[in-house]
């Protein structure tokens, strides 16, 4: 097994124990993550592995925003939707001009937000529900196969309707 098989082996198993706010957590770091491999795709002039860096990104936004409770959730969840909104918004336009600049922002803005994530997840309970993420505590994990930006396979946990990707 190389690193990169151990690595994945670990962020699957991350996923898959972490509480419901967790796994919003592990969400952003994925997220975090496929908005570096897109930055060093720039670096390298590697179209194809930006772009799939890229539309891993925008699923992973697409998950938080499927998860959104606007029930219990209120405000927050609406201005979470408004959030992830923009975030996609500034990464497509970040990856349509090229610019490492504009990335970097939206890794800096997601950061903050993970962060208080984070700090979230300290503060609540074990096997609590996310107060603005529904159905993230009851997603059936499934297992399928994405692309990483080199071009290589891994399975990776994705929910049906309203859990998780990472």
């Amino acid at each position: 097994m190389n690193s990169r098989d151990s690595a994945s082996a670990y962020r699957r198993a991350t996923g898959v124990g972490a509480s419901p706010v967790g796994q919003v957590v592990v969400l952003y770091d994925t997220l975090v993550r496929d908005l570096h491999r897109a930055i060093a795709a720039m670096d390298e002039d590697g179209v194809e592995k930006r772009v799939a860096a890229v539309n891993h990104a925008l699923l992973v936004i697409g998950e938080l925003q499927g998860v959104l409770d606007f029930e219990h959730g209120g405000e927050p969840a609406r201005n979470l939707e408004s959030y992830y909104k923009v975030i996609r918004g500034l990464i497509l336009q970040g990856s349509m001009h090229g610019s490492r600049q504009a990335l970097e922002e939206v890794i800096a803005m997601v950061a903050r937000v993970r962060a208080a994530w984070s700090q979230i997840e300290q503060h609540i309970p074990t096997g609590k529900p996310s107060p603005l993420h529904s159905g993230v505590s009851n997603a059936e994990p499934k297992q399928v196969t994405t692309h990483d930006c080199s071009g290589t396979s891994e399975a990776s946990s994705e929910s049906t309707g309203g859990g998780w990707r990472a």
